[in-house]
């Protein structure tokens, strides 16, 4: 179970997470980068993105049969689901209050997830100010929580704990300038006692163990690797 094996790892391991987007990833691009995924111990895939024009099956498919690493879907609407993963991120936009993204995706879906058997991992998803105007900022219609106040992302991540969410995802979003402040980070760790994860705007290997080191479980790379894939070693060393 994934999310048993994010549970377990807390205190003992910090994990990884590779952000694939189908429309950006093709399979001369997965050839070259599942190897080094492997050989860089990256914990799992997450697979999605705001807008995904390609057949979401047959991406993750491609990828399991290259690839022992577990696959995660990373939905931006009802519509982003496949029986070919092996879990889903059931994101609840808690940060915004479009109804859509906090229940009403996850109503359309509900039959499917149910019926599909994959492994799901409800998730409180609060989005901050990353400076700029990120895809998921515009497709929610939703407003990100400003990165200096951190009074209000603690108190968004302590509701989604006590309204019963498995995990917390801080997001900065795809092409974001800066990433999560190390100080809402460590602020919200020490409120919650559920994992934390962290993505968005993470460039450099220093950056990735901050956020490790301010009390992130697992970070979330996806955009700082799609035209250097060479660093994703460098990225994921836990050392």
């Amino acid at each position: 179970m994934i999310h048993q094996k994010i549970i377990d790892s807390k205190g003992e391991e910090k994990l990884f997470a590779l952000l694939l987007d189908p429309d950006k990833c093709d399979g001369d691009h997965l050839e070259k980068l599942l190897p080094i995924a492997l050989q860089s111990n990256v914990t799992m895939l997450l697979v999605g993105g705001s807008l995904v024009k390609a057949d979401l099956g047959s991406f993750i498919s491609t990828i399991k049969k290259r690839s022992p690493l577990p696959v995660v879907i990373f939905p931006g609407n009802a519509m982003h689901f496949s029986t070919e993963a092996d879990a889903i991120l059931l994101l609840s936009l808690i940060s915004g209050r479009n109804s859509d993204f906090l229940i009403g995706n996850h109503v359309i879906a509900s039959n499917a997830i149910k019926t599909s058997g994959l492994e799901v991992l409800p998730t409180g998803y609060i989005l901050i100010d990353g400076g700029v105007q990120t895809s998921v900022q515009y497709m929610s219609n939703t407003m990100p929580i400003p990165a200096t106040k951190i009074d209000i992302a603690v108190a968004t991540a302590l509701a989604g704990e006590q309204l019963g969410l498995k995990m917390i995802y801080l997001e900065a979003g795809s092409g974001a300038k800066t990433p999560v402040p190390i100080e809402m980070i460590k602020a919200i760790r020490n409120e919650i006692s559920i994992p934390l994860i962290v993505g968005g705007g993470l460039k450099t290997p220093e950056q990735v163990k901050a956020a490790w080191n301010a009390g992130a479980d697992m970070v979330v790379v996806g955009n700082a690797l799609e035209n250097d894939i060479e660093r994703l070693s460098l990225m994921a060393d836990r050392t």
